[in-house]
Parts: structure tokens; sequence; C-alpha cells
């Protein structure tokens, strides 16, 4: 079964102090058994190089531009990187008009846009309710794994 990586999962991933942190590789650990079979956007790793990289002052982990880029080179390692399309963005134009997606949540919507041009329903993410408005998207907490 294919999963897409929420950016926040990756982030948990990398940050082993994180409460978060087992919760995270436990739900990897046991969808892999299942054959689960993993996945990340250009979406997902502009984000994690943005926390990633800002200062822990600003809610971000504070990591130098070589942790960051070590830490993401693992990533790539591990996950599939998705391309972005020429389908990603019509898909991603209609899902923000019909949906009325503003501000912040235009990021969601470009991830599920992704995940319907990839053909991939099921998103592990410890935000499940920010994407209940997308009836396509089946996003799964790492709690309920």
């Amino acid at each position: 079964m294919k999963y897409l990586l929420d950016t926040n999962i990756l982030l948990r991933l990398v940050e082993s102090a994180h409460a978060q942190h087992k919760e995270a590789s436990e739900a990897l650990k046991t969808l892999r058994r299942q054959n689960g079979v993993f996945y990340i956007l250009l979406q997902n790793v502009s984000e994690f190089w943005n926390v990633g990289t800002r200062p822990k002052d600003k809610n971000g982990l504070g990591l130098s531009i070589a942790q960051a880029d070590s830490y993401l080179k693992r990533l790539e390692r591990f996950f599939t990187v998705l391309p972005d399309t020429e389908e990603v963005y019509r898909n991603w134009r209609e899902l923000i008009v019909n949906h009325s997606v503003s501000g912040v949540k235009v990021h969601d919507a470009k991830i599920v846009a992704a995940m319907k041009a990839h053909n991939i329903q099921n998103l592990l993410t410890f935000n499940a309710k920010d994407f209940k408005r997308y009836a396509f998207v089946k996003a799964v907490e790492p709690k309920n794994v």
C-alpha cells in the first residue's frame, strides 16, 4: 500500500527527543511490515528544510545547512521523492477553487494535488483533520496505525 508522508512525520523522525518521535517511527515500522511503500514530495522537502534550518527561537529545529543536508540525504535514501508535474498544478488549481482554499491551507492542497497525480490515497500525518475536506485522501495519524 502506498503512503505519502506529511512533513510533520519527517520532522519527528529526525527529532529523536521529540515526544512524537517514537510514535512516528513505530507507525512506519508497522506499515512497512504490512508492505507499505513511502513517498515524499518536493513540497515536503522544502517545508522540512524551512523548519529544519529555522532558528529554535522561531519554532524551528536550528539545524545548520550541513545538518539539514545530512538528514535530507537520509530521508531521500528511505523514501521516494515524487516530481511536481503539470498534472499536480492542474489538480492544485482545481482543488483551491472547488474547496475555497486560502492562506496557509494552499500547501495542504498542493500535497493532495500531488497525491491525486501520483495515485496515492493514504497520507501519514499528525494533522489528519487538515485533510478532511478532501474525500480522495485517507489521512491516517500514527497513533491509529
